[in-house]
């Protein structure tokens, strides 16, 4: 093994630089992943926990350790329960990853869903729908059908029109109240239930549509659209994180972006159109 320093009897090499920078890392992603949540607490507890019990068992202190030692013997465990919503938004983050990093030289082997699929009306809509200030929901899935999701829903496998989305969502709609999805060019279903996001730092203004939003793009591998019902504004999510203010044209190429898998890799980096400032009423 190769040396690198020594301080004092303590030998330190490059095998243990590289093992204390993985696991700082790691700690740091883990950390990243639960900002937020309340489930940071819980992980700051339990290492803290693991280092007063690293401390008593340097110490000797026998019936501490045994006490920490039966408490940590079933701790992988009980992180497993205790973490499930965290452990899972991890792996699909790594799944997405090693799906961008490793196997993007096969993505011209994916059938390319959005051949199909009229942007336009999509974009069609949208332009009735902010117009008139009527709240909307529309996930976009380019490589799973999100089946878990479109259950929750009414089944409808028809074809994406301006008419059909504008009577969907459509105040006076059954339909109105959930999520569009999207999948191969096609409305798999409306009034679908989304996962709500647990992060907060999210702007207080946020309502549920929008929570829901961000909410199902960190747990999967879609681009979402909301329209807020209040302002009309419309917002695109990702992978956990939004864009707003952007103009229809911008819209549309993000969507495309997304269909074709040739999405920046900071995929919040868009100019952005500053909101118009609404007139306020004058008092008399």
């Amino acid at each position: 093994m190769i040396l690198a320093f020594k301080i004092s009897f303590l030998e330190v090499s490059w095998v243990d630089l590289v093992d204390i920078s993985l696991v700082a890392i790691l700690l740091y992603q883990i950390y990243k992943m639960i900002r937020g949540s309340l489930a940071v607490n819980i992980f700051l507890g339990l290492l803290s926990l693991y280092l007063v019990y690293l401390v008593v068992r340097a110490a000797q202190m026998e019936l501490l350790t045994n006490i920490l030692g039966q408490f940590m013997g079933v701790g992988v465990l009980a992180m497993i329960i205790v973490f499930q919503p965290e452990l899972r938004k991890f792996l699909l983050v790594i799944g997405r990853s090693t799906d961008r990093d490793f196997f993007k030289s096969l993505a011209h082997w994916r059938i390319r869903y959005h051949d199909d699929f009229d942007v336009h009306q999509v974009i069609e809509a949208v332009k009735t729908l902010k117009a008139t200030r009527t709240g909307a929901l529309i996930v976009f899935s380019r490589d799973t059908d999100l089946k878990l999701y479109v259950e929750t829903g009414d089944p409808l496998d028809a074809e994406v029109t301006r008419r059909l989305l504008i009577t969907i969502f459509n105040k006076n709609s059954p339909l109105h109240d959930g999520a569009v999805v999207i999948f191969k060019g096609r409305i798999k279903a409306a009034r679908c239930v989304l996962p709500v996001s647990e992060n907060d730092h999210l702007p207080q203004h946020f309502g549920l549509r929008h929570r829901s939003a961000i909410g199902m793009s960190e747990n999967t591998d879609t681009l979402v659209m909301v329209i807020s019902e209040e302002t009309g504004r419309l917002i695109l999510a990702r992978n956990g994180k939004y864009l707003k203010g952007l103009k229809l044209k911008q819209v549309e190429h993000k969507i495309l972006e997304y269909l074709h898998n040739e999405e920046p890799k900071k995929w919040d980096e868009v100019p952005i159109e500053p909101e118009p400032v609404e007139p306020q009423e004058v008092k008399a």
